[in-house]
């Protein structure tokens, strides 16, 4: 288990924990220095803990909570305060005790960490499960809309869009168009309906549904403690 908030003695030395964790779960001490690696800690592995910025002491604990090669790890808030780098270090890892079979609870505020590493997401307000499902499962029930934003100065356009079964809504002003739909074939009935009327288009952008998208239509906009 690898806390959201840990604490170790201010001078143990980095490598003097991972030696003492190892001794205790009767683990061969390279294994430890492997998580290290891993980590981007080989560096300060004679650091003393006190000396460690927050976010090498967050990579220190997820290190000692992994040495065990555990079969459940808990994993809470794990890349709360990171670097992109070491975040994404992190997920790799995770990726890694996922491959080999292991099973992995985390708890997190981001939807892109969730959204990449789970395979099911639960998510919870006011210590209750509200829903739970694969991230695809609660984005296609939940925000089933797409949405495609390009410029094209033909004007047989818009009523070409709004020929399209899969479409709900057209917006434009001026050149820029907006066109708002849902289910799979969406993108593709519009990209099609381009492609056969002709319509020449100086910018495409697709935007997709995400679990943030999820999240604050279940929990609402509000701030919250």
């Amino acid at each position: 288990m690898q806390l959201q908030q840990s604490h170790l003695q201010k001078r143990i030395k980095v490598w003097e924990a991972m030696h003492l964790w190892a001794s205790l779960y009767r683990k061969p001490v390279s294994q430890g220095e492997k998580l290290l690696d891993q980590l981007g800690l080989s560096e300060k592995r004679d650091a003393w803990f006190m000396t460690l910025s927050g976010g090498q002491q967050q990579r220190l604990f997820i290190a000692l909570a992994l040495i065990n090669d555990p079969e459940v790890v808990f994993l809470d808030e794990l890349t709360t305060g990171l670097d992109p780098q070491a975040r994404r270090a992190i997920w790799e890892l995770v990726r890694g005790i996922r491959t080999r079979g292991k099973t992995v609870f985390m708890t997190t505020h981001l939807m892109e960490e969730a959204e990449r590493l789970c395979d099911r997401v639960a998510i919870i307000e006011h210590g209750r499960i509200i829903d739970v499902d694969s991230p695809r499962g609660l984005i296609d029930k939940h925000v089933p809309e797409r949405s495609v934003s390009l410029t094209t100065e033909d004007a047989r356009a818009e009523q070409c869009f709004r020929t399209l079964r899969s479409v709900i809504d057209v917006k434009h002003e001026a050149t820029q168009f907006t066109i708002h739909g849902r289910g799979d074939g969406f993108i593709t009935e519009v990209i099609q309906c381009l492609a056969e009327h002709q319509v020449r288009v100086g910018s495409f952008r697709t935007e997709l549904p995400t679990l943030e998208d999820v999240f604050l239509k279940l929990t609402g906009h509000s701030i919250r403690d």
